[in-house]
Order: structure tokens, then sequence, then C-alpha cells
């Protein structure tokens, strides 16, 4: 039972880091970009093509998290998922071009389909007298 209640809190850990990187990039976001062009519709654009590619690659990525989770293991792929976030930040905060903010966006748009791991694992660790909590936790982790 322990060990349940630990992999329910990793999976909230791991939903709340992400939903918090999305939470504070959006605002700051437009500010990285002005570092490479101070035209408000430079930074529009570019914002715009930011967020859609992050948006096209999880859509492509999730079945494929998905799959790989069910092959090797939900842990390794949150990990996984979890590196490519960080890696995205560290590009963001140290590109020197454009190119790199787009890389680092593609490479945590395709990790960032955690989401539907996380349900996945949840669902596995869940049985029917704690499956509405846990995955009330989460919509919190979420929501936080």
């Amino acid at each position: 039972m322990q060990g349940k209640k630990a992999r329910v809190r990793c999976i909230f850990a791991t939903i709340f880091l992400d939903s918090l990187g999305i939470g504070l990039l959006i605002p700051v976001f437009p500010d990285v970009i002005r570092r490479f062009g101070q035209d408000t519709t430079f930074v529009s654009h570019w914002f715009g093509y930011f967020i859609a590619v992050y948006a096209a690659m999880q859509f492509l990525a999730s079945p494929v998290l998905g799959s790989l989770s069910d092959r090797f293991g939900r842990r390794p792929v949150l990990l996984v998922s979890l590196l490519g976030a960080g890696l995205d930040y560290l590009l963001m905060a140290f590109a020197p071009s454009m190119l790199w903010l787009f890389v680092g966006r593609v490479i945590s748009g395709l990790t960032g389909a955690s989401m539907t791991v996380a349900s996945s694992y949840m669902a596995d660790v869940s049985d029917d007298s704690n499956r509405s909590a846990n995955f009330g936790m989460i919509g919190a982790a979420f929501g936080l």
C-alpha cells in the first residue's frame, strides 16, 4: 500500500511540474523572444509559432509515448518527459538564436505529452476504492 501512495505522489509531482512549466512559460516567453527582435509583430508571430509547434508535437507524440510506456514502463517515460522539459528550459535560458528556441520547443512538445502516460500510470496503481480520488489528484496537480 505504501508503494502505491509513493507512485501517486510521483505522478502528482510530474503533472504539477509539467503544468507549472506551462503556466510560467506563457507569460515569460514573449520576453525571451524579445532578445532576438523588439518588433511587436515579430514577437507575436514567433510566440504563435512556438505555441503551435509545441501543441502539434504533443499531438503527434502522445500516442507514441503511450505505446512506449506500455512497452518500457510508465516511470521511465515520465522521467524522460521531465528531462525533455528541463532541456527545453536550459535551451530557452542559453539559446543563441531563434533556431535553438525552436528546437527546444520541439523537444519539449515531443516529451511534453506526459499527461497520457501519467493518466495511464494512475489507472495502473488505482483500484475501485481510490480511483476517483487518484484521478482527482491529477486534476488538482494540473489546477495548481
